[in-house]
Parts: C-alpha cells; sequence; structure tokens
C-alpha cells in the first residue's frame, strides 16, 4: 500500500522580483522521515523552504501538507496544521532569557498547554539549555542559540521541522550534539526537512536527500547512495 507523504510539493516556481529562483521544483517527505535538500550557495534551498513555510508571496505550484493544500493560507495557518521553520538567523530575541525565549514559541499556539511543564520536557531533550534557563539567549555560543532555536520550534510540538543550514558557524563539537539531537528528535515521531551544506553530515542521519542546482532538482535518491556518490557531491555539492 502506497504511502502518502507528510509533505508533498509539485512543480513549485518561486521568485524574486525578476529572478525565477526555484523552477518546477517536486519533491515529498514521509512522516517520520529526514530529508536532506543539497546544493551550492544560491541554488534556491532557502527560497524553498521559505516558499513551503508560506514566507514568500509570488509562486506557483502545489504543496500539500498532510492532504491539505497550503500554498493559498498564510504562514500562521501553516503554523497551527503542524508545520515549523527555523531559519539560518535564529532569530533569537536579545534580552530575553532561555526561558523567555522557549516561552515564545507558543505564542502563537492555539494549543492549551501547561508552559512550565512543556519547558521541562524541551529542557530534557536539550541538557545544554537546562543548564541555561535563567540565563540571557544571546550570551551562550552560536551552537547553544541554534539549540534554543529548535528547541523554541518545538515548544508547539510540530509534526515537522524545516531547518535552514542548522550547522552554519558552529564549532565542531556542537555540529556533533545537533545532529545525534535530529536522530532523537526524528524517534520520538517529529518529520524534518534540512537544508545543510555539511553534506556528509546531514546524509549520515538523513533517510533520503534532494540536490538542487540553479533552482531545479537534479537529483534526487537514498542518503546512503548520495553519500558512496563522491562524483555527485563534487558536481553539485562542493562549495
Amino acid at each position: 500500500m502506497k504511502t502518502t507523504p507528510l509533505l508533498e510539493v509539485q512543480d513549485l516556481n518561486a521568485w524574486y522580483d525578476r529572478s525565477h529562483v526555484v523552477q518546477n521544483v517536486s519533491f515529498h517527505v514521509n512522516a517520520g522521515e529526514i530529508v536532506t535538500l543539497m546544493g551550492r550557495n544560491g541554488a534556491g534551498k532557502t527560497t524553498t523552504l521559505r516558499t513551503v513555510m508560506g514566507l514568500l508571496s509570488r509562486c506557483t505550484g502545489r504543496v500539500m501538507f498532510d492532504g491539505q493544500e497550503l500554498l493559498a493560507q498564510p504562514a500562521h495557518a501553516r503554523f497551527h496544521l503542524g508545520l515549523a521553520y527555523v531559519p539560518e538567523d535564529r532569530r533569537i530575541v536579545p534580552t530575553l532569557t532561555v526561558r523567555e525565549n522557549l516561552q515564545l514559541g507558543l505564542l502563537a499556539s492555539q494549543k492549551k498547554v501547561d508552559i512550565d511543564a512543556r519547558i521541562d520536557v524541551i529542557a530534557e531533550t536539550f541538557p545544554r539549555l537546562k543548564e541555561r534557563l535563567s540565563q540571557e539567549a544571546t550570551s551562550m555560543s552560536g551552537g547553544e542559540q541554534q539549540m534554543l532555536a529548535i528547541a523554541r520550534a518545538m515548544m508547539a510540538e510540530p509534526r515537522m521541522i524545516l531547518l535552514d543550514e542548522p550547522s552554519e558557524g558552529i564549532m565542531p563539537v556542537l555540529v556533533d550534539e545537533m545532529f545525534e539531537l535530529f536522530v532523537r528528535m526524528k524517534a520520538t515521531g517529529v518529520t524534518l526537512l534540512l537544508v545543510e551544506q555539511n553534506v556528509a553530515r546531514a546524509l549520515a542521519v538523513s533517510d533520503r536527500a534532494y540536490i538542487l542546482d540553479q533552482g531545479l532538482v537534479v537529483h534526487e535518491g537514498s542518503a546512503e547512495a548520495l553519500l558512496a556518490d563522491e562524483e555527485i557531491q563534487n558536481k553539485y555539492c562542493a562549495v
């Protein structure tokens, strides 16, 4: 029996002004998967995530999430359906503590949640944050702030999280922790769509991957097969 994807993107096109950045991109993500979008800078990966999340107005095609058409829905409606987004710039709020930044993850939620209990659950998943709940968030390292951004996205218990370059600018020891975290998140039932330049690490935790080049999907396959294919990596992903 064929599984219906949790996220299905069909013939997606997106523009910035006159630039046709994403061109007829199609891909899918099944529930419980980690899928990576790969490609060089400027390939259209971030634009694809932003369009799926409803942050780019000029677009065409179909974006289906759990059987519902999203393209005509605003970003907040997509959030309420269980779709979350962690941008590359993290958007941690200065002067607020780690706990207060986590609380912002429930600001737009329609769920009735015991905030303190939810923070306790999140803190167990993110031990580094558990030690720093009362600390000003922007006093932490870049890697710890990235973990905070991911933890904040998890506060509303999304079904799927879109992650844009989560390991960018982070020291190696925290990169290791972050990818281990993705595996734990998957084990709890969270589906992940990654945009990531650290190809080897991303493929090591992913189920499948798509390669974009100049706004087009040029290759797709299992993460295992792509990890073993250095020719494809060098052709489309080398910086």
